[in-house]
């Protein structure tokens, strides 16, 4: 690959794009991990009291003290916290949430069977949770919404050997609401939980019936003995025992699904090997219209590999007054469109 003068300079101003994004998802992954509750209510309100500052300001100030961001700081800095951290910020409110049927209908005692569990955990009032799917602007830059709950806020997770595997926080409802809304027909979803998806989908006159592939029988009996009992339309689901890209690729062809909603993921780090193997399969189901859950952060992640590729053979390249690959070709090789394209034929240049 070789750019243009003109080009290779739109292709370095990209590259500090890249390098921002990355630095700014390293700094809320580290967070995450290590100190999701180091800002409190407490400290918000003193903030806030005489009124120069909103809330979300006060969060975001104080997030970016404990990233090490100076919002005031050198040009770098202050560009990262206007254009990427100040809007990644959002203030939750928890009634928003608890107010979805799923959790009104569903209430449940923790339980366990062999190594997985369902649990009743609370997150504490501005503990940081990611809130929604990795949005992404014109020019690549990428924000991913953190949100802080003003209270309390109660949600179910199904953990594996006491970690988490999967949960009702914002991160999951809030990024299964166009799958919801798309289901239509004879639905299959791959990966259970704790059935959120399989209750809003059957709640829904338009849906025919609901099938559920999961592969640990411990889940589904889990499953099957704490949560479906309380479905108003359970008899709309049913749960198979497979593995999820077998059936994709042998069973689900035959069964003429109009609508597939994939989630067997953890996050876009487990997530994008197994995305990989399933848009392939979409051709072996022609017709069925499928959704996949956190697929923004799965698509940020491939971007982000394709252009480190292409910053690499970039930096071996002689560059000219005419380049054999133009600045825009470049830009449209990341896109969505293109990696989801290339993702369904198998095309990825790179290894995940």
């Amino acid at each position: 690959m070789s750019l243009s003068f003109t080009d290779y300079e739109k292709f370095r101003r990209l590259a500090a794009v890249f390098r921002r994004n990355y630095r700014l998802t390293s700094l809320f992954a580290a967070y995450l991990t290590h100190c999701p509750e180091w800002i409190d209510k407490e400290t918000v309100g003193a903030l806030t009291a005489d009124g120069a500052l909103t809330e979300k300001e006060a969060v975001a100030a104080l997030l970016a003290e404990a990233l090490g961001i100076d919002a005031a700081g050198g040009a770098e800095d202050r560009a990262l916290y206007r254009d990427c951290l100040l809007p990644a910020v959002r203030i939750l409110d928890a009634k928003e949430f608890t107010a979805d049927a799923y959790m009104k209908t569903v209430r449940v005692a923790d339980a366990k069977v062999g190594r997985f569990a369902i649990k009743n955990e609370i997150y504490p009032a501005y503990r940081a949770a990611i809130c929604g799917d990795m949005e992404v602007t014109a020019d690549f830059t990428e924000i991913p919404p953190l949100g802080f709950f003003k209270e309390p806020f109660p949600f179910l997770a199904v953990t594996e050997d006491d970690n988490e595997w999967m949960t009702l926080t914002p991160a999951d409802t809030v990024t299964s609401r166009i799958p919801i809304a798309a289901a239509r027909g004879k639905v299959v979803t791959y990966g259970l939980g704790l059935g959120y998806y399989a209750f809003h989908a059957a709640e829904k006159p338009s849906v025919e019936s609901v099938t559920v592939i999961e592969k640990s029988p411990d889940v589904i009996r889990l499953f099957k003995e704490n949560l479906l009992p309380l479905f108003p339309h359970g008899e709309k689901i049913r749960v198979i025992e497979a593995d999820a890209f077998d059936y994709a690729e042998h069973a689900a062809p035959g069964e003429r699904y109009d609508v597939a909603f994939v989630d067997t993921w953890r996050d876009a780090s487990d997530g994008c090997p197994m995305y990989l193997r399933m848009k392939p399969l979409e051709k072996k189901n022609p017709g069925v219209e499928f959704h996949y859950w956190i697929e923004g952060f799965l698509l940020s992640r491939l971007r982000s590999l394709r252009f480190a590729k292409l910053l690499e053979r970039e930096e071996n390249a002689t560059h000219g007054a005419v380049g054999d690959v133009t600045f825009d070709e470049v830009k449209m090789s990341l896109t969505d469109e293109a990696l989801r394209r290339d993702a369904a034929n198998g095309t990825l240049d790179f290894c995940v």
